[in-house]
């Protein structure tokens, strides 16, 4: 399973404020929005608004192997158990629907 980085605003380098001029003068026509797919009517028709999920502190009984194998990975183990148990969730519903 692959690492769940999480970046904080503050953790990112500080921009000099020269850098920042140097962008904010670059004209919107220069700018290359090849990489980037225009969104349409249709994928906002599509959107589906997901509140901020809240977490909620439980005291989940785990075999020890299964917890060993999240706790290999160090920081994260929990982010990365939760994120098993939502792909999980998500297949069951899409497999019911």
């Amino acid at each position: 399973m692959g690492r769940i980085v999480r970046v904080k605003l503050e953790d990112l380098p500080p921009i000099s404020e020269e850098r920042l001029r140097e962008i904010e003068a670059i004209p919107d026509e220069d700018i290359d929005f090849s990489d980037i797919p225009e969104l349409t009517e249709e994928d906002f028709a599509k959107a589906v608004w997901r509140p901020g999920y809240g977490k909620q502190q439980v005291t989940v009984r785990l075999d020890r192997d299964v917890l060993a194998f999240f706790k290999q990975g160090g920081r994260g183990y929990q982010t990365r158990i939760n994120a098993a148990l939502r792909a999980y969730m998500e297949a069951a519903k899409k497999a019911s629907a």
